[in-house]
């Protein structure tokens, strides 16, 4: 258990947390919730004692030991790997250490004998006999195979490094599990295997992350940092997101009874029960769930940006015909023999381990790249906007104020007062408005860009990682707008419950060719498991 009693910090003149009061217990985990820059990953560090507090102190019980998933993929370079996980449990490996240079010493006395035995005997009880085959076990799970286990940490890749570290965090049982973005830089495979591991884990665990459904899958408790303040909630992202909502429009219905009320709430919860998984967490979380009380749900002062994209013309039935499209770069094949058609009402994401393939065949496709062979044709009722990964062009070096940059693009109406309300949806208001481009955060160059997208009018979408940089509310908005989108859809994106909400079409481009098949994203995932 960790106890946070009288927590304050301020950054100058910000107040980041004041007076912050909160019990993490065992056998659960919370998803620390919150908007980009409310301080979660300081929170993280606060509780790690990398940062300090202004007041207030964390409290970890007597003899309870605390890991942390390190963020610096370069402080091991000069260590084996298996070594590398075993280091998360600091005591074992210094023991480890300790007792193998007394049996090395070419003098070795009685006394070396006796402190010897010691700690052969702490070993023991910390489990160090089983710690090499454990340290591999981890790292098999999250996909580092055993050929890698004896190099070093700098002859990794960077994905790889980012799978031993977690593996290092996981090491041990720890008693206390502080995860920021763990499933940053995952492939599916290894994110499917950590929701397990974390479903199963018995101890505390804490976790920032902006990918829901991973935090529908491992919590049990959200902790939502709000004005300086953390509030802890029973149920998982989704429960905490629509429970906020059905509490919003209670407090709106002032003439509903109480009863009624309760009524309501039950069956809210019922329905959300229902949906479980069997596990044993899911249960667990079900007997919470089932003693939640009207005062239990709170109305959120999060906001959300208003992300609706409406089509000028409806789309005809003649979308988009691609004809073996070709791309070599750097003298790699990314692109080989890629064909497919666009029909109407399609919403395809793109899928596939080359992230260069899928960006490679977007900017082909709105026409800032050249194919090196093959063919693509819009058809005549078609309009296309494009939402590149990259998006410095539109804003390196512009001297213009928000104002000025959305009326680039936007025909129709260039008034100050249209351009501001359409701002005002996407959370820039007053003085935010005549923010100058060139200063924006990677979140709100997002939320321009989109704007971008919204004022075109196109009845065909292409997005490139939209999802990259937005918050949790923001990258919900965008869920919901595409979701509701009446028109086509062509997308990459690594958050799963984004592909499975939108996408009725899996297009996995592959060495040679494509994969194409009418599935939900869910179903792609099952196939390819059941294929390995």
């Amino acid at each position: 258990m960790i106890t946070v009693t009288n927590v304050s910090l301020r950054f100058g003149d910000r107040k980041l947390f004041e007076d912050v009061n909160i019990k993490f217990t065992p056998g659960n985990c919370y998803g620390l919730i919150g908007a980009n820059g409310a301080g979660k990953s300081t929170f993280i560090k606060i509780l790690s004692g990398e940062i300090e507090a202004q007041t207030g102190d964390v409290h970890l019980q007597p003899g309870q030991r605390m890991a942390v998933l390190k963020q610096n993929h370069f402080e091991y370079e000069e260590h084996v790997v298996l070594e590398v996980v075993m280091m998360g449990h600091k005591r074992l490996y210094e023991v480890m250490k300790e007792k193998d240079a007394i049996y090395m010493k070419p003098d070795f006395s009685d006394e070396d004998g006796m402190k010897a035995a010691e700690l052969e005997g702490e070993f023991a009880e910390m489990n160090g006999y089983e710690a090499e085959s454990d340290a591999a076990i981890l790292l098999k799970g999250l996909g580092i195979n055993e050929d890698l286990h004896q190099k070093k940490m700098a002859d990794l890749t960077g994905n790889e490094k980012v799978k031993v570290l977690l593996a290092q965090a996981l090491f041990g049982n720890p008693d206390v599990l502080l995860l920021d973005e763990p499933t940053n830089h995952l492939d599916i495979e290894a994110i499917q295997w950590l929701e397990e591991f974390l479903i199963n884990f018995e101890n505390t665990v804490i976790v920032v992350s902006h990918d829901r459904h991973f935090l529908n899958k491992v919590c049990t408790h959200i902790a939502d940092l709000d004005f300086g303040k953390i509030q802890i909630y029973v149920g998982n992202y989704d429960f905490w997101y629509e429970s906020s909502q059905l509490a919003l429009k209670m407090a709106q219905e002032q003439n509903k009874k109480k009863e009624e009320k309760i009524k309501e709430l039950q069956a809210f919860v019922a329905r959300f029960s229902a949906n479980a998984s069997k596990s044993k967490q899911a249960t667990s979380r079900k007997k919470l769930l089932d003693k939640i009380e009207l005062d239990d749900i709170k109305p959120s002062s999060r906001k959300y940006p208003y992300v609706h994209f409406k089509p000028n013309r409806e789309i005809g039935n003649d979308l988009l015909q691609v004809e073996g499209l070709t791309k070599i770069i750097d003298g790699v094949k990314v692109l080989d023999n890629v064909s497919f058609t666009l029909n109407k009402d399609d919403k395809v994401a793109l899928v596939g381990n080359k992230e260069i393939a899928k960006t490679t065949l977007l900017k082909i496709l709105a026409g800032e790249m050249e194919p090196d062979s093959g063919t693509y044709k819009w058809g005549i009722t078609t309009s296309q906007a494009y939402f590149p990964k990259d998006n410095a062009k539109y804003f390196e070096g512009v001297d213009l104020n928000l104002v000025d940059w959305l009326r680039q693009y936007s025909p129709e109406d260039q008034t100050e007062t249209f351009l501001r309300g359409f701002l005002g949806r996407m959370l820039f208001s007053g003085e935010e408005a005549k923010k100058k481009a060139s200063v924006l955060s990677g979140g709100e160059k997002v939320r321009c860009m989109l704007s971008k997208m919204m004022l075109s009018g196109a009845n065909v979408l292409m997005l490139d990682d939209p999802t990259n940089h937005l918050d949790l509310e923001s990258i919900t908005a965008l869920n919901n707008g595409l979701i509701n989108f009446k028109g086509s859809i062509i997308f990459t994106s690594h958050d799963h419950q984004f592909n499975q909400s939108i996408a009725n079409r899996i297009i996995e481009i592959q060495d040679t060719g494509v994969f194409d098949k009418e599935i939900s994203y869910d179903e792609y995932i099952d196939m390819k498991t059941k294929v390995k």
